[in-house]
């Protein structure tokens, strides 16, 4: 097939593309950054670049690459890990990658439209962020959170609108939980060492993880077989900070994290850390194991994250 991955050089991306060349696909990987069309190619794709909040920049990329299938992969997460992750008002440190979630998705199905391009498959998110009610573990049945009134609710409404008009659409969206693998978490690892990334309370709260190689195995399937609907794209082993982050320290070579209570986290942190440490829910990937076929290669940030920091 030909596909048309936006965001093809990202952290995702650069994972992705290979796993769908290497499956005999012809990529073509868009970049905002002329800089970055060598690493396409090096990658197997051909590049293009793209803006994807440009309605004619991206109409103009994809009518010239006449794809099969579309993948949306736009974040503008590592651009905003130039500086120090801003946790405590995720408003402002996503908002690039919430008008990509929310422009950019409409952008894409425009173009998609126009051309002709019947499936499309797009990034969600799943790690912690299940609906804070009932057990600790959601299915793609369960609603996510908003975090209504938390500087974080605008983010959660980017995602949301995303999942809503790819499935509109007809396409598939894979809420991957938190990434792990290379350069996906340098940023955290960085904070553990330095002892600033602490735990919150008792640190009851579930996050779902993924190695960015096996989110990216996921998306193959999805393209592959043109899948529609929603499916979590996690490991299999949802687990509370209390034990991912120690976890952490020690494949890092780092000291325990230490312990502040919630209301000092609230203070320094927003609201949206101590949610995700003290109540966040986790994710199954049941229903991708079932209709995808799917099998991580890393089923648990156990192992994965030792191997990962080894």
């Amino acid at each position: 097939m030909r596909v048309f991955v936006a965001g093809g050089t990202g952290v995702l991306g650069q994972r992705l593309v290979p796993q769908l060349v290497a499956r005999g696909h012809q990529v073509t990987a868009t970049t905002t950054s002329a800089a970055k069309l060598d690493l396409a190619r090096r990658l197997g794709a051909e590049g293009v670049v793209m803006d994807g909040l440009d309605a004619a920049s991206v109409a103009a990329a994809v009518a010239g690459a006449r794809p099969d299938a579309i993948v949306h992969q736009m974040t503008a997460i590592s651009m905003a890990h130039a500086g120090k992750p801003d946790i405590k008002h995720p408003d402002r440190w996503f908002a690039l990658t919430n008008r990509l979630r929310t422009e950019g998705t409409d952008n894409l199905l425009a173009a998609a439209a126009d051309a002709g391009v019947s499936h499309v498959v797009a990034q969600g998110y799943a790690s912690w962020n299940g609906i804070r009610e009932g057990g600790w573990v959601k299915t793609e049945q369960d609603p996510l959170d908003l975090l209504p009134g938390t500087a974080a609710q605008a983010g959660m409404e980017a995602i949301r609108h995303s999942e809503d008009v790819v499935l509109a659409a007809g396409g598939a969206v894979l809420r991957y939980g938190a990434f792990y693998g290379p350069g996906a978490i340098d940023d955290q690892v960085t904070l553990v060492r330095k002892r600033q990334y602490p735990l919150v309370g008792r640190g009851g709260g579930y996050s779902s993880w993924v190695h960015l190689d096996d989110a990216a195995s996921a998306t193959v399937l999805a393209v592959e077989q043109k899948a529609t609907g929603v499916f979590n794209i996690v490991d299999d082993e949802p687990a509370p900070a209390a034990e991912w982050l120690p976890h952490l320290a020690r494949c890092a070579g780092a000291k325990p994290p230490m312990r502040v209570p919630v209301w000092l986290a609230r203070l320094l942190a927003g609201e949206q850390a101590v949610v995700m440490m003290t109540q966040g829910r986790g994710f199954s990937n049941a229903k991708a194991k079932q209709v995808l076929g799917w099998e991580p290669r890393h089923p648990s940030w156990r192992q994965g994250f030792a191997e990962e920091l080894a």
